[in-house]
This record gives C-alpha cells, structure tokens and sequence, in this order.
C-alpha cells in the first residue's frame, strides 16, 4: 500500500517530468476512477500548465500556473496506485486509469485494485472537504505535537500511529518498522511513554521516513524489520527473536517480542 514514502516518490516523478509543462490532452482510460465528470475533468486540465506539486501525508496535490493556482489536480493512490512517467509512444498499460500526454512524455495514473483515484478542486473549500480532517504531515511533525495529538485519548501505539487525522501519512510498514526500531511494544498504551520514549519514538519516525523517502518506498534491507517480516521463519534482524505476528487495530503486525516488550 503506498504510504507516505511511496507518494513522495511519485510527487518527485511530477515534479520531475511534469511540473512547468503543459497537458497536451488528458485521456481517462477509466471514469470509475475520477470523482468528477470524466469531460469536465479533461476540460479543466487540457491546455495548464502543472505548478509544484505538494505532498501532504499519503495525498498528492498537483496546482496549476494560474491565479490562484485552481484548478488542481488532488490524487490518492489506495493500495495499488502510483505515477508511471513514460516516454515516446509507449503503449497502454492494462492498469493506466488515467493518461496526461505532455510533449515529451505521459504522466499515467496507473491503479489495479482502483480504491481510490483522483479528483478535480476548483477552489480551496473543495481541498478543505477532502483533506480537511488530516494531520499534520508526519515527515514534519514535532516531537511536541506528535505526543499531543497521540495522547488526547489513551490506546495503543499501533492504531494511534496510523490514524490519518492524528498524523498523516504513515502506514502498516512505516509503522511496523519504526516502533521495532523505538524498542515499543505495537500494543504499549500512548498514556504510558515517558520522555525519553517519546523523544526516541520521534526521532525513530523522522529517520524511518527520511530513509524511506529517499528510495520512494519503506526498503526491505536486511538490516531492517521490513527485510524479514515475510520471511517463512522471521527473525528479528538485531537479536534473532523469532517475530511475533498478530492482528492489531485491524492491520497485519509484525514484532520482536524480545527488542519490545509490551
């Protein structure tokens, strides 16, 4: 499932391909997939020219070069979506929903599973509806706020950590792989941390993303928790515990049940 590393991948495949050229034409390959009138989204789009994009937790915001920057262009990729840039005349692929041609290339809004899509604002009220509830971004939250907001009620870590209004953009493996690095239990109670475990559990939570964020995905290295946890036989990659799995907040999780004691 793309979370917040996987969507700052594909904000950089925008901003690397996309961002500063004009949409040629726009081609939805799928109407399921695009929370407006298929012709009135290709109409808004055809003929802008496609500002910064702005990632904000696991959404994209792609503004255009107009004043003010509407309409904009508001993606979320489900369990199965992503950016594919392609150059030439490359054919379609069977999972392309959605096909910005530009004069070099195409910005493909490619999904199997089709959870989600893509949506069209032409003004902030229509931003406001859909992002409006969400959390501060987690690549930037403070040490502060992120005890705040996780701590105005007592449950456990897992489910906290993975609440979009509480603080957006971490999913199953961000969060998996920063409380195995955290030393804390997926179950441990947010009432119960003290100063220093939330100071380690922020600065677990940046270096997860930074590192994550860098390759477009949370890696599967061997040093990491995410390396192993669908090995056969998993064990835990710093003290050989054999991994404990079980079903928390309703999400697959995975643990060392000696690194993190509950």
């Amino acid at each position: 499932m793309p979370e917040l590393p996987d969507v700052e991948g594909f904000r950089r495949v925008v901003a690397d391909h996309a961002t500063g050229s004009e949409v040629r034409s726009v081609r939805v390959l799928d109407p399921g997939v695009v929370h407006t009138s298929a012709t009135g989204f290709t109409r808004a789009l055809e003929g802008r020219v496609l500002g910064e994009p702005i990632r904000w937790g696991k959404w994209l915001r792609v503004p255009t070069r107009s004043r003010p920057e509407y309409p904009q262009l508001l993606a979320h990729f489900g369990m199965t979506g992503a950016f594919v840039w392609t150059s030439g005349e490359d054919a379609d692929h069977r999972h392309d929903r959605v096909v910005f041609e530009f004069r070099d290339g195409s910005l493909r809004y490619r999904d199997m599973r089709k959870l989600t899509g893509l949506w069209l604002a032409t003004e902030e009220s229509d931003v406001a509806e859909l992002l409006g509830e969400l959390g501060p971004d987690a690549a930037g939250v403070s040490r502060r706020d992120l005890r705040e907001r996780l701590t105005r009620t007592s449950r456990r870590l897992k489910p906290a950590l993975m609440d979009q209004t509480a603080v957006a953009g971490l999913g199953n493996l961000c969060v998996d792989e920063i409380l195995w690095r955290s030393r804390l239990a997926p179950t441990r109670s947010t009432a119960d941390l003290d100063s220093a475990q939330w100071a380690r559990l922020h600065a677990r939570l940046r270096s997860v993303l930074r590192s994550s964020s860098r390759v477009g995905h949370v890696p599967d290295r061997p040093s990491w928790l995410t390396g192993h946890r669908d090995e056969r036989d998993a064990r835990c990659p710093r003290c050989s515990t054999a991994l404990k799995r079980s079903r928390i907040g309703g999400r697959s999780t995975v643990w060392c049940p000696q690194c993190q004691p509950c």
